[in-house]
């Protein structure tokens, strides 16, 4: 992908934020599954002061009650938070009083780290995201990543339960090293690349057409 367009290009002056300042997107609704808090925590033991997370999209359906407590949680740890939810939609317009409505690929090109600290998930579609965006993600070990996604090989900083030390100097190191953050992300996409592309849903697919018409025949 290559930088954002126009349209996205002042995506973080709508959210307040600076050149300088550190965009920790997590891409998701604000629902207790996300293990948002968990996000907040991380951000909190790395003592970056110029760091920002920023939840995409809002509760949804799911009610509210979740999204008080993470606000008082950011308040609380001096974790600065800012809820985009309102900015954002399934595709670009203008809302009521003209300001631009965004889609969640507009967020990724400005984002310095992504966090997707799932408690549970049916894949993660936001884990896929941020590897062809070549970001670094921070992600929660739920049991389908484990089963399914952590085997392939990715180099991810993790989330067992509960922040330790290892995950917080991993993500320290990924911010502050460029070469080290580079191969990272470079590796991670090619792992992609190698099992979850279009080139190998399409062979599947295939095989799967083939192998139904043999039983039929």
């Amino acid at each position: 992908p290559g930088p954002p367009d126009a349209y996205a290009a002042d995506v973080r002056d709508a959210l307040g934020l600076g050149a300088h300042d550190l965009l920790v997107l997590q891409p998701t609704r604000i629902v207790p599954r996300k293990g948002i808090e968990n996000a907040i925590h991380l951000i909190r033991r790395l003592k970056l002061s110029h760091a920002h997370l920023v939840i995409s999209h809002h509760s949804g359906d799911e009610g509210h009650e979740y999204q008080r407590q993470i606000q008082q949680l950011a308040q609380d740890e001096g974790v600065s938070l800012k809820l985009f939810g309102e900015r954002m939609a399934d595709r670009r317009q203008l809302d009521q009083q003209g300001q631009k409505i965004y889609v969640l690929s507009d967020l990724y090109p400005h984002a310095d780290l992504v966090t997707f600290p799932s408690l549970y998930e049916g894949f993660g579609n936001a884990l896929l995201e941020a590897v062809y965006f070549r970001l670094p993600i921070v992600i929660g070990r739920y049991s389908v990543y484990q089963r399914d996604i952590e085997p392939k090989g990715f180099r991810l900083p993790v989330i067992d339960g509960v922040i330790d030390k290892s995950t917080v100097e991993q993500t320290r190191q990924i911010l502050a090293d460029p070469e080290y953050r580079a191969a990272l992300v470079e590796h991670n996409y090619r792992t992609a690349s190698r099992f979850y592309s279009y080139r190998v849903l399409r062979d599947s697919l295939r095989s799967l057409i083939n192998n139904v018409r043999n039983m039929t025949e």
